[in-house]
């Protein structure tokens, strides 16, 4: 997948987006490389003695004019809530570009992308980054509730914007299979994709089979070097025994060995 680099980059914005995620925009020291909807960081948790490991962050945004990476953090555990608390300023070693990126979508085609949790991150910038009009574009977004939603709207440029919410406060509600794009709709997309937890991507990974769809998911195994040297994010494939973060993150559904 090309050359990864390790650099330090400057922390310029820590937004909160709400009371579990946060926005980080990331100045690299030097020129950054195309980076794709799929692709992800590994970033180092500074100033811990507890946490050795790097934690893995799929790339929002890109900004290549201003040479700015950014990512979302979800609060999930120490790591990602010791990398909220740092401010403008501050530097933070990240290796990059790593991973797989989505097939992107041929012209003309109409896709829906699926994103729960920190899987929201690389489904918004796949939107952005389709090339498609934003009438051929649905994104579904699905959350615990509506305080775990963050505010998207200014993606509704790129595509409709759809909501569930498993208590009900916000769109649809119960989980993303449970949106009308999937009980009435679903036939009519050429190419589904997902990011999140992983009883969601199976769940949309089913209904995508059943109604013969194309599908791509990607996948959040423990990952740790980003290399394929510790053997942490190993997932069963067609293909034999894959290292998610050099073969993956994402795959096709027909890769993978789920029972769906």
């Amino acid at each position: 997948m090309g050359n990864k680099t390790v650099s330090d980059f400057i922390v310029t914005e820590n937004i909160k987006l709400n009371d579990t995620n946060y926005l980080l925009r990331l100045k690299a020291p030097d020129p950054l490389p195309i980076i794709r909807p799929g692709q992800f960081v590994n970033i180092e948790v500074k100033n811990t003695s507890e946490i050795f490991l790097r934690r893995p962050f799929s790339v929002f945004e890109m900004d290549y004019d201003k040479n700015i990476l950014s990512v979302i953090i979800k609060i999930l555990g120490r790591g990602s809530k010791k990398l909220t608390e740092v401010i403008a300023g501050d530097t933070i070693s990240l290796i990059y570009p790593l991973g797989r990126h989505f097939t992107y979508p041929g012209k003309g085609e109409r896709i829906l992308a699926v994103g729960g949790g920190s899987g929201l991150a690389p489904m918004l910038f796949l939107a952005k980054e389709s090339g498609l009009p934003a009438e051929n574009v649905d994104l579904l977004i699905g959350a615990r509730s509506a305080s775990d939603h963050i505010d998207v709207n200014a993606y509704s440029q790129y595509g409709s914007l759809n909501f569930t919410s498993e208590d009900g406060t916000l769109g649809t509600k119960g989980f993303v299979t449970h949106h009308p794009l999937f009980t009435d709709n679903l036939k009519n997309y050429d190419k589904v994709y997902a990011c999140g937890p992983e009883g969601m991507m199976k769940a949309v990974a089913r209904e995508a089979r059943k109604a013969g769809v194309n599908c791509e998911v990607s996948l959040e195994n423990l990952m740790a070097c980003g290399f394929g040297v510790c053997l942490c994010c190993i997932e069963p494939t067609v293909k034999g025994n894959l290292c998610v973060c050099t073969e993956g993150p994402v795959f096709n559904i027909n890769e993978l060995k789920w029972q769906i």
